[in-house]
């Protein structure tokens, strides 16, 4: 995504992982298609991050080792923290 149109990702933005995006705690989780709503920004242009919340139907989709590993991590699962490259609008 260009740093246009990145500048069209806000906090409610409704959005979706892009194909080829894992996550940045588990690389071998595909993340792409993930549907999630930016419920945060981190930092500023260009290395700025959008913190998400991943959509009910995502979370009860999501694979049970990756479901483990985040809460052997105690991450939270129900969200991730990713760049405007890895997102496009929903």
């Amino acid at each position: 995504m260009s740093s246009s149109s990145s500048g069209k990702l806000a906090v409610g933005s409704r959005v979706r992982v892009k194909d080829g995006v894992t996550s940045p705690d588990f690389p071998e989780v595909s993340f792409a298609g993930w549907a999630a709503t930016i419920i945060e920004l981190s930092g500023k242009k260009p290395n700025q991050k959008f913190i998400l919340e991943f959509d009910d139907a995502v979370i009860a989709a999501m694979p049970p080792n990756y479901l483990q590993k985040c809460e052997e991590q105690h991450l939270l699962y129900t969200m991730a923290c990713l760049t405007a490259e890895q997102l496009e609008a929903a």
